[in-house]
């Protein structure tokens, strides 16, 4: 998966389910995707953190440069503390969020991998976790670098989230290899929240605030469907 800014928690679904999750930190960075920027939930609805980041075309996610003259971190920090500052859980990771955000940091995919690693931590998931750019991956077909990576891994499935469809039409590439594709499959579940109505596709710090950890690790949990191979796979709306 791309190393994402406080992702949503489908993503932390995953991390749960993988014996070793991968940070394709190799892939072309995207300007205001996910890769720069999530949600938190206010009283007036759904507000964007972005951080911000020199850009050069074609770069890789591992090579952006994040542009600390903003004073993002500042403006992320006490969005959060205003925003989570009377929840449930709030007191519990408060500590750890403001530590991270009073570092200075230079590369996007290294604070990504940061928050990523926080947050799997503090629901408890004992994955390994590896960066792309560790390994030496083939070019081409997006496809035979995944499968590189599991034979490298020694993995026989790969586990892909359902997005990938675009590019992953068919498993030739992992039979022919003697490995599996599988998709997740994930309904987001609810829990407390502040302000009003349930949103859901927030970072997954929203959880953590509002709910604590054992609670929280339970929620995303719920939200686990089977996972499917290609030819289970439901046609695309």
């Amino acid at each position: 998966m791309q190393p994402t800014y406080l992702p949503w928690i489908g993503y932390f679904d995953l991390i749960d389910q993988s014996d070793v999750f991968v940070f394709l930190d190799t892939v072309q960075f995207e300007k205001q995707s996910w890769q720069q920027r999530n949600r938190v939930k206010t009283a007036q609805g759904p507000a964007w953190l972005t951080v911000p980041v020199f850009q050069s075309l074609g770069q890789p996610v591992r090579d952006v440069v994040i542009r600390d003259d903003t004073n993002y971190r500042h403006k992320h920090w006490m969005s959060l503390l205003s925003n989570y500052g009377r929840a449930a859980a709030w007191k519990d990771f408060a500590g750890v969020f403001k530590e991270s955000y009073g570092r200075p940091w230079e590369r996007l995919a290294d604070l990504n991998i940061h928050f990523i690693t926080t947050i799997a931590a503090a629901l408890g998931l004992q994955t390994r976790f590896v960066r792309a750019s560790e390994m030496t991956a083939p070019e081409g077909r997006k496809a035979d670098m995944l499968v590189d990576m599991c034979r490298h891994l020694g993995a026989d499935t790969y586990l892909s989230p359902m997005g990938a469809r675009d590019y992953l039409t068919d498993d030739a590439a992992f039979v022919a290899a003697g490995m599996r594709l599988e998709f997740q499959v994930y309904t987001h579940p609810t829990y407390p929240q502040l302000f009003g109505d349930f949103a859901p596709f927030m970072t997954a710090a929203d959880l953590l605030f509002n709910v604590g950890a054992d609670k929280a690790t339970e929620a995303l949990r719920a939200g686990r469907g089977r996972s499917l191979p290609v030819s289970e796979l439901p046609p695309k709306a």
